[in-house]
């Protein structure tokens, strides 16, 4: 037995917009508000979702792929002050983060210049 080929997600994406444009324009004609109305608003919804979720995956798959870094050590004056996100977050001012870089240093916030 054969199986069938898999569309490409722009081939979804394309049906499933033309197929939501066919219900969208029923219940515009029609005017119904009875339980066809619902199934046919549902349907709709329905059918926008696969059309976005086939557009995102239609862009994720011509994303180039990540190239594979690994933890590299640079420079000493490139790398980071041994400060996580979540320190960053709590340090919102600007004297904070240069008293952790100075205590980093080693200077103590002794700075001749201010």
């Amino acid at each position: 037995m054969s199986q069938l080929p898999r569309p490409d997600a722009r081939t979804v994406a394309v049906l499933a917009a033309l197929g939501a444009l066919a219900p969208l324009a029923m219940l515009v004609i029609w005017r119904r508000q009875d339980l066809l109305g619902v199934v046919l608003a549902l349907l709709c919804v329905l059918l926008t979702m696969v059309a976005g979720v086939a557009v995102s995956a239609a862009r994720q798959g011509d994303a180039p792929d990540p190239v594979d870094r690994s933890p590299a050590v640079g420079p000493p004056e490139l790398m980071p002050y041994g400060i996580d996100a979540d320190t960053l977050d709590a340090l919102d001012s600007r004297d904070a983060l240069r008293a952790v870089r100075d205590r980093r240093r080693g200077t103590n916030g002794l700075s001749g210049g201010r």
